[in-house]
């Protein structure tokens, strides 16, 4: 009763979910102590982890299909708390997951529970040991008391998300746009994302998805502008009529009016017969725009002409017809500048403009990345047919302090090579004269698979980002330790300096960039030895 009584009292207070899930796996390991917990919400097949203690920070960013995890699939079926025998030969969808000296989890315990509300199944909660025989009839009892609780906590906290919104007819309709996304783009990958930043951009296309504004979407190369783009168009009132596409740096310039606008037969060489042009099969939808700023002057007045009064004419007919389109355009150039140099129309600018959205790059979405690469090791890790794919700690602390250039284009094809090298080596080693492969078939991604550059081998001004400051390098690298713990705390001290010297000594700052509470950089700081500022303190 002591454990529980504080998250009861929860219920009846307003608290980020993030929160109020953290103190429910706080207190579950209370009543049954494991060595990871997680909490996964159904989304369809797929299990969606929303917390996790104990696990791979990475673990945040997979998504589990349910077909592909028997041990899921028992949980889901279960109607009590289950408890796997420790010989049980089903694959353990968190092996290599768990945080501990022994990343191979040969053998280990785990037991789960399904939160049901009323006769829905929200999700599952699973709990993990590393040793075999750790939990007892008397702990799946607990869980299987302590699910009810759960259940309610969840409730509790999507309640008081909804309740958060302005009206409750925008969070009905809010809810319809989120279903119709669910049903039609259940293929599409979703945004992946925790970061201020992030959250930020999901809040401003909350927004204005249900407007009819025209959006600009800017964005470096490779920040997922057309993934952007899907999700505003799913969440807005169009969402059931089509979404079409069009690359306007891909159309040859002389066919770019006939692509947007249609043609009839004997417009020009090569027309036999009447085409409709993007607008048309767009009507009632959403027309997307991509790299906008490559279009041809010539076009861009008659797309600003069918941009105010939906009146659209094909190429060799004199005849207008009527369009009901809603434009999304998408860029990674400076349209401002575009229009000051005369390559584009400023009227044409800011009727895009009307409402610009921009897409934040990798490096500004602190630890995000972490996200991504799970979300991507998963993909490849079902692509590839591997049992288990985890990141090493060494690889987490180098795709944190990559600044990325090629955005989450460039983070998704790091993963892919990755993997491809990790499996190869598992390959090799297996058919090497020892064998000396992982005998749990689990593959860990090192340092060394990313192939990523060192921070100190950074340009001092990035391509594409002329203007940017590069935080000075600390050094050289020192020869690499021999001793695993020695290699990280040298890593992290050479991370913190420069953190430091990008923040003007700023801790606080520093702590924020890092993705750290103050209180902990200053701990950090101190086990390693690393001076900070005192001014700053």
């Amino acid at each position: 009763m002591e454990a529980i009584a504080p998250l009861v009292a929860d219920l009846a207070h307003a608290l980020p979910a993030e929160l109020r899930y953290q103190r429910l796996l706080q207190t579950l390991r209370r009543l049954v102590p494991c060595d990871a917990v997680a909490l996964l919400r159904l989304d369809g097949e797929v299990l969606q982890p929303v917390a996790v203690q104990g696990l791979s920070p990475d673990t945040l960013g997979r998504r589990f299909a349910v077909s592909e995890h028997p041990r899921l699939q028992q949980l889901l079926a279960s109607p009590q708390a289950w408890r796997f025998p420790a010989g049980c030969d089903l694959p353990d969808p968190y092996d290599g997951l768990v945080e501990g000296d022994d990343v191979q989890l040969a053998v280990h315990d785990c037991m789960g529970s399904a939160l049901r509300v009323g006769d829905a199944t929200w999700g599952l909660l699973t709990l993990d040991a590393l040793d075999a025989g750790r939990f007892t009839p008397e702990h799946v009892r607990r869980l299987d008391l302590y699910a009810s609780l759960a259940a309610a906590t969840v409730v509790a906290a999507e309640r008081m998300q909804q309740l958060s919104r302005s009206a409750e007819a925008e969070r009905q309709r809010a809810d319809a746009y989120a279903e119709a996304y669910r049903q039609s783009h259940a293929a599409q990958r979703d945004i992946v994302g925790q970061s201020p930043a992030m959250q930020h951009m999901l809040a401003e296309i909350d927004l204005v998805a249900p407007s009819e504004l025209t959006v600009l979407v800017t964005g470096e190369t490779g920040v997922g502008k057309e993934l952007t783009v899907q999700r505003l168009h799913a969440r807005s009132g169009r969402a059931d009529k089509p979404l079409v596409i069009v690359n306007c740096a891909a159309l040859p310039e002389h066919l770019v009016e006939s692509e947007l606008f249609g043609h009839v037969r004997g417009a020009f060489s090569g027309a036999v017969g009447d085409r409709q042009g993007k607008f048309a099969m767009a009507h009632g939808g959403t027309l997307f725009l991509d790299e906008v700023g490559e279009l041809p002057l010539v076009v861009q007045a008659k797309l600003l002409r069918a941009l105010q009064n939906g009146q659209l004419q094909r190429v060799g007919s004199d005849r207008e017809h009527h369009v009901d389109v809603r434009l999304v355009a998408a860029t990674n150039r400076d349209l401002a500048a575009e229009v000051k140099a005369g390559r584009f129309r400023a009227d044409l600018y800011h009727r895009l403009s009307a409402y610009p959205l921009h897409v934040p790059p990798l490096r500004e979405r602190e630890r995000d990345v972490l996200l991504l690469a799970g979300r991507f090791t998963e993909d490849n890790r079902r692509r590839m047919g591997m049992r288990g794919l985890r990141l090493s700690p060494l690889a987490h602390a180098a795709l944190l302090a990559h600044r990325w250039p090629g955005n989450v284009r460039e983070l998704e094809f790091v993963m892919a090579r990755a993997a491809l090298k990790a499996s190869h080596r598992q390959q090799r080693q297996a058919l090497a004269p020892l064998g000396n492969a992982p005998a749990s078939g689990i593959v860990t991604l090192t340092e060394a698979d990313l192939d990523l550059p060192t921070p100190s081998s950074h340009p001092a001004n990035p391509a594409g980002h002329p203007d940017e400051p590069v935080p000075p390098s600390v050094g050289p690298s020192p020869a690499p330790p021999t001793d695993l713990r020695r290699a990280v705390d040298d890593f992290q001290r050479q991370l913190i300096t420069r953190a430091l010297d990008a923040q003007a000594g700023n801790v606080a700052a520093t702590a924020r960039a890092l993705g750290l509470d103050r209180a902990n950089l200053v701990r950090l700081a101190n086990r390693l030895d690393l001076p900070l500022p005192k001014r700053a303190m």
